[in-house]
């Protein structure tokens, strides 16, 4: 993999760790505003589609290879968000 390729992809983990956590503050506050019986099959609704959507962006990037680097940094996006967020 490409070096330009490999420092794009860790960058977009990133970005995408910081998506996630707004996409899931958004369910999480209309989690508890709606009485409806489907909330659990929303939120993994959810979840599938947003790692299906990560691997389809990996696929077209750099072939769908996954390394856990990229893993680390979608969490470190999504703890930042969370800690800029609690403040």
């Amino acid at each position: 993999m490409n070096l330009k390729i490999q420092f794009f992809c860790l960058f977009l983990s990133f970005i995408y760790g910081i998506v996630l956590f707004i996409i899931f503050q958004i369910h999480y506050h209309s989690y508890f505003l709606r009485k409806s019986k489907w909330k659990i099959v929303f939120q993994f609704f959810i979840t599938v589609l947003s790692s299906f959507f990560y691997f389809i962006i990996l696929n077209y990037l750099n072939n769908g290879i996954l390394h856990y680097y990229f893993l680390l940094l979608i969490a470190c996006g999504f703890l930042i968000s969370y800690n800029f967020t609690k403040r």
